[in-house]
């Protein structure tokens, strides 16, 4: 009996292995790793801050920019300033600007602050783990070695690297109030 249930565990694991690799294979967009749109919006608006000549700006003016929601700004704005990555002042003359250097901003470390969990598996979490093959699994490792070596490239750089190209930025007018 015992050998049979051991049987179907492994048949149904090397099922849902091979439909994974299937669905990767295929290319099926919505099963692809990304970073959430709050981290895109984190970043965006750090290299934007980054690239102005006077350095501050204002949620109106990124928002624009970019065609992007105001309302989320505001909420990545808030977060990045609690964050300590940028100072906000209020008022009439107010606006946001970098709280460090570009060249002292690493990327990894803003991913790793905006991203809500990295847990590409279901076993990664201890609390949310139900996988009957989590305690043999070599899979698991191999993913959290993938997911060491993304972080690893993004901690080799820096906002101010992402500025090494200036022309890219200079061909797209941003404001300089």
């Amino acid at each position: 009996m015992l050998l049979f249930a051991l049987k179907a565990v492994k048949q149904k694991f090397t099922y849902g292995l091979k439909s994974l690799m299937r669905e990767l294979a295929a290319g099926d967009r919505k099963k692809k790793m990304r970073l959430t749109l709050y981290t895109d919006y984190s970043l965006r608006v750090l290299l934007y801050l980054a690239h102005k000549e006077d350095g501050t700006a204002t949620i109106t003016e990124i928002a624009e920019f970019y065609n992007i929601s105001r309302n989320h700004l505001v909420k990545v704005v808030h977060s990045l300033g609690l964050k300590g990555y940028i100072l906000t002042n209020r008022g009439r003359h107010g606006g946001i600007k970098l709280a460090l250097p570009a060249k002292d901003i690493p990327i990894g470390s803003v991913v790793r602050s905006t991203e809500p969990d990295f847990d590409l598996l279901e076993c990664f979490n201890p609390e949310t783990d139900k996988c009957v093959v989590s305690a043999s699994c070599k899979l698991k490792g191999v993913i959290y070695n993938a997911q060491s070596s993304f972080l690893g490239v993004l901690d080799r750089y820096t906002l101010a690297d992402m500025m090494s190209t200036p022309r890219a930025f200079k061909s797209i007018p941003i404001k300089h109030t």
